[in-house]
């Protein structure tokens, strides 16, 4: 709008470029005419003076009028120009406005305004009534679900320090009776399952076996099994109301409870602490041995033994990738039972079988410990290179022979084990003893007190026991003693002195060669020994022997 007023400005005489007046739309008529009769006048008046020379003023003063005149006629002509820029101004703004108030329509605006705010109105109502709905209803759930919520919420673990008890020899004695307790129905079932697969009632053994695979057969074995777990739980059910249900495979045997005596001895307590800290001894080397096999299984200690698991694997995640899920079942489920109720039995039956063709017992068996490895590692390090017989140069230390690398679980320290005591290569000693015991051998028919007592190491092969003197004297294998076990005829746990508490370290061997007994004394590991002795006599002579204990 300015530009176009810009335009219209204009300063000076040129009357002619001035808009006419009577064609402004805001231009009344009473101006216009006024404008209009000022016009002659003016013109009329100057003329009739200009055209009388002889007027009454001089000439001087008719200039001066006639100056006078123009001045005022120039003002008006200003004044003229600026009211009717004004005037054209305000035609113009009116305009402006007009079209803005057309374009902006302010009163639809304001219309629509009124609706927004009850629409902003109306949700505020109804927001404050979901906010007091909702809060009824969070009331309710907390009432309800607010303990449980509480159960979720995280909170900082709290280390809490377990005070240990004071060494007692009546707390550890009752510690291993409770162990000893909690661990029965553990054993006896183990006992049932042994006695189950080496058929020891053929009646019990055969119907197991024919349900078994029936049950296979058919698709039922996971089904038999929660079924006989179930009515495990509700014998266990009718025994704990008062019922008298004893049923086992093999009969139980119920060892004597001696009861706790108030008043114990010196020695007597020391005597129980002995006994005790000789039991949890074993059994956590017991637990050890087979913690420490699983862990040398798994760490390829003996890559020959632990590749056999690796292919068994393989094999397996290719079947099961393979072959339905059903068959799959159905192999294994039948393979279980035959391995279970025929192949154990005929192993347990003959040993030389098991020796040879049972993997899992030969993988178990020459899987190491630890100690046996460290052992292994320093014999092998204090052993002399063997030179090969074809080198005649500095002398190539050959490559050690499979059987040195197991340490002295076929050679002593004198030499290879069957040249020391004259057997055959096959005589080796067994896996528990193949480092040997250390021992003291008491030989009661010699009178001498050089060949009554002798140190030396005690092993145990499949068919001999073996001791190994240890005296720097003996070069040879005289001082040695050889006993096979078909020849033993009584063995006992033996104590030397019995004015030392404990139940002893020694074992008592008798043989028809000798009048009395041999004692083989000063074991730490004693009752290993004559586990390991005992079994593998029975193995030799069978289970109908005569024991005296």
């Amino acid at each position: 709008m300015l530009k176009r007023l810009d335009k219209i400005r204009f300063r000076g005489q040129k009357r002619d470029e001035f808009l006419d007046l009577a064609e402004s739309p805001n231009a009344s008529d009473s101006e216009c005419n006024d404008d209009l009769l000022m016009k002659p006048r003016v013109s009329l008046k100057d003329a009739e003076e200009l055209r009388d020379p002889a007027g009454p003023g001089s000439i001087s003063m008719a200039a001066a009028i006639q100056d006078y005149q123009r001045t005022e006629s120039d003002r008006l002509n200003e004044v003229k120009g600026h009211l009717e820029i004004a005037l054209l101004e305000k035609h113009f703004l009116q305009e402006e406005l007009r079209k803005l108030r057309e374009e902006t329509n302010v009163e639809t605006l304001k219309q629509e305004l009124e609706k927004e705010r009850s629409k902003r109105v109306d949700l505020e109502q109804k927001m404050n009534e979901i906010l007091k709905t909702s809060s009824k209803l969070w009331k309710w759930l907390y009432e309800r679900f607010g303990v449980y919520i509480e159960d979720f919420r995280f909170q900082p673990e709290e280390n809490t320090v377990e005070t240990e008890e004071p060494l007692s020899a009546k707390r550890l004695t009752e510690n291993m009776r409770r162990l000893k307790r909690g661990a029965k129905p553990v054993t006896n079932f183990m006992r049932n399952l042994s006695a189950l697969s080496s058929w020891h009632s053929v009646y019990t053994s055969a119907i197991a076996f024919i349900i078994y695979m029936n049950a296979v057969w058919h698709g039922w074995a996971i089904p038999m099994f929660l079924f006989l777990a179930i009515l495990r739980l509700s014998l266990n059910y009718l025994i704990a109301k008062g019922w008298r249900i004893q049923w086992s495979i093999v009969p139980e045997v119920s060892e004597p409870m001696e009861p706790p005596k108030e008043d114990l001895t010196v020695s007597e307590k020391f005597q129980l602490v002995l006994d005790v800290a000789q039991k949890a001894q074993n059994l956590f080397g017991k637990m050890s041995d087979v913690l420490e096999k699983i862990k040398n299984l798994f760490m390829w200690v003996q890559p020959e033994i632990t590749q056999k698991l690796y292919i068994g694997l393989w094999m397996a995640f290719i079947a099961s990738c393979l072959l339905p899920y059903k068959l799959l079942g159905f192999i294994i489920g039948l393979y279980a039972g035959i391995k279970f109720f025929i192949i154990d039995f005929l192993f347990k039956s003959c040993p030389k079988l098991r020796d040879k063709y049972d993997t899992p017992y030969i993988i178990w068996k020459n899987l190491p410990t630890d100690p046996q490895l460290k052992e292994r590692n320093s014999a092998t390090l204090n052993r002399r290179p063997v030179v090969a017989r074809g080198s005649l140069g500095a002398g190539v230390p050959s490559g050690i022979g499979r059987e040195e690398e197991s340490g002295r679980a076929y050679s002593t320290k004198r030499g290879p084990f069957h040249e020391v005591f004259n057997l055959s290569e096959n005589e080796r000693p067994l896996p528990v003893c193949e480092n040997g015991w250390r021992c003291c051998l008491i030989n009661r028919d010699r009178k001498m007190p050089t060949d009554y007592i002798r140190n030396g190491v005690l092993y145990v092969t499949e068919n001999y026991l073996c001791f190994e003197s240890s005296s720097s004297r003996s070069t040879s294998s005289k001082k040695n003693k050889v006993i096979k076990l078909q020849d033993i005829t009584d063995i006992q746990k033996y104590k030397v002195l019995s004015v030392l508490p404990g139940s002893g370290m020694g074992i008592s061997i008798a043989t028809p060669s000798t009048q009395k007994p041999l004692v083989f004394g000063a074991m730490i590991h004693r009752d290993e020994a004559f586990d390991a002795i005992f079994s593998q006599y029975t193995k030799i002579i069978g289970a109908g022997s005569p024991w005296l204990f």
